[in-house]
């Protein structure tokens, strides 16, 4: 089973990649460049829980309180975050709060500022 794509021309199955970067259909003759076939996938996004849009260097309020793992204390609600920087996985801030230092949060539980 292929896992390269069918040609756009002719929706041919038998493609080949050539050395050359390019995606090849052995039918009608047509190339296309290999990087075209990522191109389409979509940066990700990130939103907080009120649905904005989440940048890096943005300021956010925690909306909740947050229990810290391993007996750190709690992140009250209404705590500014300063600066995030957002990044892939399940908690998908990371950022540092004073008095406690550097965590992850998820963004589910902030709201932009």
């Amino acid at each position: 089973m292929s896992t390269l794509p069918a040609c756009p021309a002719c929706t041919s199955d038998l493609t080949y990649e050539d050395g050359a970067g390019l995606y090849v259909c052995p039918e009608c003759g047509h190339e296309w460049p290999v990087q075209a076939d990522t191109a389409g996938e979509a940066a990700k996004v990130w939103r907080d829980a009120s649905g904005n849009l989440l940048q890096d260097g943005d300021t956010v309020t925690v909306i909740k309180d947050l229990k810290l793992k391993g007996g750190g204390g709690t992140v009250k609600q209404g705590t500014k975050v300063k600066n995030i920087r957002l990044v892939e996985g399940d908690h998908d801030i990371d950022c540092k709060i004073d008095g406690f230092g550097a965590m992850s949060l998820k963004s589910e539980f902030v709201r932009k500022a």
